[in-house]
C-alpha cells in the first residue's frame, strides 16, 4: 500500500498501540487475565471503546463496570495486566503500512509518537519493533495531565516539533485519538482499515 500524506502537511504524529505496533491482541489478553484473577471479565468491545486511554483509566473503568468495589485497586489490576503483557510483548510486530510511512518521510518531515501508553511499556515496544531510532519526540501518558480525547498529547508533540497544529497529520486507530487530533486542529487519518487485526 502506497500512501501520500495530505497536502500542506509539515509534520507527522503517530499513535503507537494498534497504529505503529500490533500490540492490541496482547494488551487485551493481559487485561482479560488480570480481570479474571479478580473474578471479573471484559470483552474486546470494552477495550476498543477505551483504545487510547492510559492503563489506570482502563483499570478504573474495569472496577466500575465489573462492580469490583473495594475488593481491588487500580494499581493491583494494572500490575497484574503488565505482568501478563510483558510475557508476550516480545511477540509484537510492527504494522507495516504505517511503518512504511515513517520510513518514507524519515529525515524529510519532523515526526513524533503521541500515545496513551505508559512510558516503560512504550519504550519497550519501540525497541522490540526497531522503531525507536525514527523518533526524537515520544509523548506518553506519563508526560501529560489530560488524556485522549483531550488534545494535550498531540499539542505537546506539536510544540516540541515546532509546527502549527493545522500542518500536522495524525495517524490513529482509536476513536479517542481521532477525536483528540481533531480537537487539536490537526488532520486525522484512521488506520484501522489498513491491516487485519486479530483481536
Amino acid at each position: 500500500m502506497e500512501y501520500d500524506i495530505k497536502p500542506g502537511i509539515k509534520g507527522l504524529i503517530f499513535d503507537l498501540d494498534g497504529t505503529l505496533a500490533d500490540t492490541m491482541p496482547y494488551h487485551f489478553k493481559g487485561w482479560r487475565l488480570a480481570c479474571q484473577k479478580f473474578g471479573a471479565d471484559i470483552d474486546t468491545d470494552f477495550l476498543r471503546k477505551h483504545t487510547g486511554s492510559p492503563g489506570w483509566i482502563i483499570a478504573e473503568e474495569i472496577i466500575r463496570k465489573c462492580n469490583l468495589g473495594e475488593n481491588v485497586t487500580t494499581g493491583q489490576i494494572m500490575e497484574e495486566k503488565l505482568i501478563e503483557y510483558y510475557k508476550d510483548q516480545h511477540l509484537v510486530k510492527p504494522i507495516l503500512p504505517v511503518v512504511n510511512i515513517v520510513k518514507k518521510y524519515f529525515g524529510i518531515l519532523p515526526m513524533a509518537v503521541g500515545t496513551g501508553g505508559h512510558r516503560e511499556a512504550v519504550e519497550r515496544t519501540l525497541e522490540i519493533t526497531d522503531l525507536r531510532k525514527y523518533f526524537d519526540i515520544v509523548i506518553t501518558a506519563n508526560d501529560v495531565d489530560n488524556f485522549k480525547p483531550h488534545p494535550e498529547t498531540f499539542l505537546k508533540c506539536a510544540l516540541l516539533m515546532n509546527i502549527e497544529p493545522q500542518f500536522i497529520e495524525v495517524f490513529e486507530d482509536g476513536d479517542l485519538g481521532i477525536d483528540a487530533a481533531i480537537s487539536a486542529g490537526m488532520s486525522a487519518t484512521d488506520v484501522r482499515s489498513w491491516y487485519d487485526s486479530n483481536w
